[in-house]
C-alpha cells in the first residue's frame, strides 16, 4: 500500500516537473523568437530607410536645376540625411527620421513656387517613390512598435521575468517618430516660397524697364 502511495508520489512529481520543464523551454524560445521578430523588423526598416536615402540626392539635384537659390533648403535636407545614415538605435534614428521628413516637406513646397518643377516628369516620378518609401517606412515602423511592446511585455512578465534575467534579455527601443516642426510644415513654406520666389522676379522686372 506504501509502495504504490510512493510510486504514485513520483509519476505525480516526474509529471510535475515535465510540465514545468516543457513550459520553461515553450516561454524561453518564445521569448528568444520575438527578440528575433523585433531584430529581422528593424532590419527591414533599415533597409527601407537605405532605399529612401538613395532617391533623397536625386530629388535634391533636379530641384535645384529650377531652384538654384533655395541652398538653405538643400543643405538642411543633406545635413538631416547625413544624420539619420549615422544613427544606430531605434530611438536616435526616429528622432533624426523625423527632422528629415521636416525637411523633405520643404523640398516638396519648393515645387509650388516654381510650376515648371511641378511639372517635370523626372521630379514627379521621384516625388512618387519617395512617398512610397515614405509609406512603407511607416508601416513597417507600426509592425515593429507593435512587436516591441509584445516582447518587452513578455519580459516583465511572470514567467518571462525569470527566464528574461537568465537568458541576458533588455527591453527593446520603440522606433517612434515625433511629429515634424511647425516651422517645416509643407503648406507655410510653399507660401514663403511663393513670397520670395515674387519677389526676386520683380528686381527683375525692374532692371529690364
Amino acid at each position: 500500500m506504501l509502495r504504490n502511495k510512493l510510486l504514485a508520489f513520483l509519476v505525480f512529481v516526474i509529471i510535475v516537473a515535465t510540465v514545468f520543464f516543457v513550459g520553461g523551454v515553450s516561454v524561453r524560445n518564445s521569448l528568444i523568437d520575438l527578440q528575433t521578430q523585433c531584430e529581422s523588423q528593424w532590419a527591414q526598416i533599415e533597409s527601407q530607410l537605405q532605399r529612401r536615402d538613395d532617391l533623397i540626392p536625386k530629388l535634391v539635384e533636379v530641384t535645384r536645376e529650377y531652384a538654384t537659390h533655395e541652398e538653405d533648403v538643400f543643405d538642411s535636407v543633406n545635413e538631416s540625411r547625413e544624420k539619420l545614415m549615422q544613427t544606430e538605435a531605434p530611438q536616435e534614428a526616429a528622432e533624426a527620421e523625423a527632422k528629415l521628413s521636416g525637411s523633405i516637406g520643404r523640398l516638396f513646397a519648393i515645387a509650388e513656387a516654381y510650376p515648371e518643377l511641378k511639372a517635370n516628369e523626372n521630379y514627379l516620378r521621384l516625388q512618387d517613390e519617395l512617398e512610397g518609401a515614405e509609406n512603407r517606412i511607416a508601416a513597417s515602423r507600426g509592425r515593429y512598435n507593435e512587436l516591441v511592446a509584445q516582447f518587452n511585455a513578455a519580459i516583465k512578465k511572470f514567467p518571462g521575468s525569470l527566464f528574461a534575467q537568465k537568458l541576458g534579455l533588455q527591453p527593446i527601443e520603440f522606433f517612434k517618430r515625433d511629429a515634424p516642426d511647425k516651422a517645416a510644415d509643407p503648406d507655410s513654406d510653399a507660401k514663403d516660397l511663393a513670397e520670395e520666389a515674387t519677389s526676386d522676379e520683380e528686381p527683375n522686372a525692374q532692371d529690364q524697364m
